[in-house]
């Protein structure tokens, strides 16, 4: 496997670099772009279904989603999801990383700029920790945090506040009554589920099992995981 990088910025956080894979087998000509946070594997365009679903999850989960935070921009799936959903009326996105929305913008990553161009849509780059702190109190009917690979994988270990009660409560005092907080991990996270039990009084666990191929063309040998959602209502 060959890769190319597209794109590199540095910040006080560490290094974010886009790359391209490039299967010297695939005949295919499938362009698959992956995002790296100091070295660690974010995600990538081949394997997107866990981030749509943490959209369609929560969107299950409330009648009228009308306002939406989504906690990471990434490559823009989760947000794509939730803007499909013609009951959604404003999506506010929270990214740390400005170079991730200049990629988004630009068209570094070529689906970004058709992405970002709803005008449902506001681009706050902010640490979710501080956005949720300043939210307006019951303004939102979903908060998706998909901010790293879930509190056992952290991106940066910061992160690890996103996953205890404080932070959680500002989000359950963001939403509104009936809205819906709903986490993503890479792996099963017993203590996030009691923070959320904490904070909420529920929390429902939901497994999703995805394929995973190290390689772009459909012939590429997979290999099974699980990932995680955890959402609580408040």
């Amino acid at each position: 496997m060959d890769y190319v990088e597209v794109a590199r910025s540095e910040s006080e956080r560490g290094e974010v670099v886009l790359r391209e894979r490039v299967d010297p087998g695939d005949q295919h000509g499938l362009r698959v772009l992956e995002l790296r946070v100091n070295g660690v594997f974010v995600m990538d365009t081949l394997e997107t279904t866990t981030e749509r679903q943490l959209a369609v999850a929560a969107l299950a989960q409330v009648d009228e989603p009308r306002a939406v935070v989504i906690g990471g921009l990434g490559l823009g799936f989760t947000l794509r999801e939730v803007l499909a959903d013609h009951r959604v009326e404003q999506v506010a996105v929270v990214e740390i990383e400005d170079s991730l929305v200049k990629w988004m913008r630009d068209g570094t990553v070529p689906h970004g700029p058709a992405v970002l161009a709803d005008e449902r849509l506001t681009v706050i780059t902010a640490d979710i920790r501080m956005a949720m702190a300043e939210a307006t109190p019951a303004a939102y009917d979903l908060v998706l945090l998909d901010v790293d690979n879930g509190p056992g994988y952290l991106v940066y270990d910061d992160n690890a506040a996103v996953y205890q009660e404080t932070f959680l409560a500002q989000v359950a005092a963001a939403l509104r009554p009936g809205g819906t907080g709903v986490v993503w991990s890479a792996a099963e996270a017993p203590e996030l589920a009691e923070a959320l039990e904490t904070v909420f009084g529920n929390v429902a666990t939901l497994p999703h099992d995805v394929v995973l191929r190290p390689g772009s063309g459909p012939d590429a040998p997979a290999r099974t995981e699980q990932y995680w959602l955890y959402l609580s209502r408040r």
